[in-house]
């Protein structure tokens, strides 16, 4: 998926948005397929906040 991010990136996001853009496909396609929520959820998993990103343990 780091390919993902760099596509964005080569189209002039920044890291940052290339994530949140991400984030939002990520719900947007939970939202219209709620029975493969679990696949999406595995598939864009390492999009998510860093467990040693988060102050909050």
């Amino acid at each position: 998926m780091k390919e993902l991010v760099d596509k964005l990136k080569a189209e002039g996001l920044t890291e940052q948005q290339a994530l949140k853009a991400i984030e939002i496909i990520k719900n947007f396609t939970k939202d219209k397929f709620p029975f493969f929520a679990g696949a999406v959820d595995k598939l864009f998993d390492k999009y998510g906040t860093k467990a040693e990103e988060d102050f909050m343990p």
